[in-house]
């Protein structure tokens, strides 16, 4: 049964166009994925039967020797192509190498990251599989039920990284989605977006944040900026209230993260209620009156129309554009980091760059907390864990060893992205207005400058250092830094956050995903954009989903 669902859903995938979202950097393009792993298994049964957890059990890591480790990722690996990921992948061989005793190359395939579902279920087509993969939560509870996972829950409750464990629920999601047993590990909490506001166009428009408390005075504030002069440039009615990758992210869970503001208590998935039972949340009149004011937005023209087909790629660039002609003042996006690198992008470009983030509305109450990314390992289906076993003590182990692994993981290679060694250097010199020194005596660890931009200051690789599942040991400790905006933008979502709902798995769901989906984005469209009634519009999604929608809240309310 379980490779019947895999082929359903790998089948879907390759007629459905997915887009993913979260962090940034540039990655290299999908179609550059080349050969991956380990070959598709033959049995019929693969990761997730009993045959499986009895080989964790009797076999080691020291019985199945590595020589490479085949991952995908998407753009949430900074260190891309341009920007020192030979020289972090040349250190983390370098380091395993003296580590476990031996070589083990770390073959990195870095796919687009807004095109990152599309390209996943391209390469579980081709057959041909990595060692281990990262998907959103959301994506790895539908191929959980592929049986495609190797299941690590012995591994991982014996982990060496157990003892510096800092936040050991994290990863309760992961063993849910598992019915108690654990497919993959996440090694970070999942963080969420706020709502960014351009001081500048608040100012231009007269209006102080600390007033914006209610929908309507955010609404206000959305008119404003497009009907009156936010910008500057002398012109009215050239720019918009806000913009967003997607009115409804359909493929990703929290799905509403994009415009909290209008989504308010909607959750327009199939999410457990407060009683615990698993209801359709699309169906919900709280669905129906948020796709009542975004269609509302749509018409009086305060949110950017591209919102419907735009990835968040083009969202974010649109916003922090050179020319704010045609920009938006509102961006809901990835809290932390990215705070502090749409402020840069804004400086960048010399725009007015100071940006605030908006307290949670009186209707939205708090900003919501997604869950984590996870990483899998694929099974082989030999019935023998050693090589799987083998591929968590070089991947994980080290990505979480407190030590220069994780090092490695959350700011990259020593030397090119981070260093300790006595160094000047100067941002912008050419820009007295912007221009910066900085210097570090020997032995202070300091990020450097960005390889692909040498006026930016390098922020992480991959971990997120107030995120990370594990603390670093003692000898470490100094070397991890969150400071500037990123604390600040940290700090203001987890006092202002709440956990998303469960996601859902289910066989039904798996192989019906993208027909779902693409009901719900059908629906979307024709409300918001062709004024479709909302009520006629919800009939036409029950009659083409909801028999499907109701097997699968009958297969998630009958589990044990």
């Amino acid at each position: 049964m379980k490779r019947k669902v895999l082929a359903a859903l790998l089948a879907a995938s390759m007629v459905v166009s997915l887009t993913a979202c979260g962090g940034g950097g540039a990655a290299q393009p999908a179609g550059d994925a080349g050969s991956a792993g380990t070959e598709a298994p033959a049995k019929e049964e693969v990761a997730g039967g009993s045959e499986a957890a009895e080989g964790s059990e009797e076999a080691a890591a020291g019985d199945y020797q590595l020589d490479q480790i085949t991952m995908v990722v998407d753009g949430t690996l900074n260190a891309n192509l341009d920007n020192g990921q030979k020289e972090f992948n040349d250190q983390w061989d370098a380091y395993v190498s003296e580590k476990l005793g031996h070589s083990i190359h770390l073959d990195i395939q870095q796919q687009d990251h807004s095109g990152y579902f599309d390209a996943v279920g391209r390469i579980f087509a081709s057959g041909s599989y990595p060692d281990v993969i990262l998907m959103p939560a959301s994506m790895f509870s539908q191929y959980v039920n592929t049986g495609i996972f190797w299941d690590m829950t012995e591994a991982y409750d014996n982990a060496d990284f157990q003892s510096r464990m800092l936040y050991p629920t994290v990863n309760d999601s992961v063993k849910r989605i598992g019915d108690g047993r654990m497919y993959g590990i996440s090694p970070a909490y999942g963080n969420g977006c706020v709502t960014y506001i351009k001081k500048a166009w608040l100012d231009n428009v007269g209006i102080d944040i600390s007033t914006v408390k209610t929908f309507d005075d955010y609404y206000k504030m959305l008119k404003a900026f497009h009907e009156e002069d936010p910008d500057g440039n002398g012109v009215k009615g050239d720019t918009y209230g806000v913009i967003s990758s997607g009115y409804l992210k359909t493929e990703e869970a929290p799905y509403i993260m994009y415009l909290p503001e209008f989504w308010q208590d909607a959750y327009p998935a199939i999410y457990p209620n407060a009683e615990g039972v698993w209801v359709d949340g699309f169906q919900e009149q709280a669905t129906k009156d948020a796709l009542e004011r975004i269609h509302q937005a749509y018409v009086d023209g305060v949110i950017d129309p591209v919102s419907l087909t735009a990835g968040t790629k083009d969202a974010r660039e649109k916003w922090f554009s050179a020319d704010q002609a045609g920009s938006a003042g509102t961006l809901s996006y990835w809290a932390g980091t990215w705070f502090q690198t749409l402020t840069e992008n804004l400086e960048k470009n010399e725009v007015e760059s100071e940006v605030v983030m908006l307290e949670p509305i009186e209707e939205v109450g708090a900003y919501i907390n997604r869950e984590a990314y996870v990483w899998g390992i694929i099974d082989d289906g030999d019935g023998d864990s050693s090589r799987e076993q083998a591929i968590f003590d070089a991947f994980f182990e080290t990505m979480l060893d407190g030590e220069r692994g994780q090092l490695l993981w959350t700011y990259g290679a020593e030397d090119v992205h981070w260093s300790t060694k006595a160094e000047k250097f100067t941002t912008n010199a050419d820009d007295p207005e912007k221009k910066k020194d900085y210097e570090y005596a020997d032995g202070e660890f300091h990020l450097k400058q960005a390889l692909n931009d040498p006026n930016t200051i390098w922020k992480k690789n991959y971990l997120e250092p107030a995120l990370t599942i594990c603390g670093m040991k003692d000898e470490y400790a100094d070397y991890v830094q969150v400071g500037g905006l990123a604390k600040e933008g940290n700090e203001f979502f987890t006092a202002h956050m709440k956990d998303a709902p469960a996601t859902p798995s289910s066989e039904t769901l798996t192989e019906a995903e993208g027909t779902i989906k693409d009901a719900k984005d059908k629906l979307i469209a024709s409300v918001v954009v062709d004024g479709v009634d909302v009520e006629t519009a919800m009939q036409n999604y029950v009659a083409a989903v909801g028999p499907i929608v109701e097997q699968v809240l009958t297969e998630l309310n009958s589990a044990e």
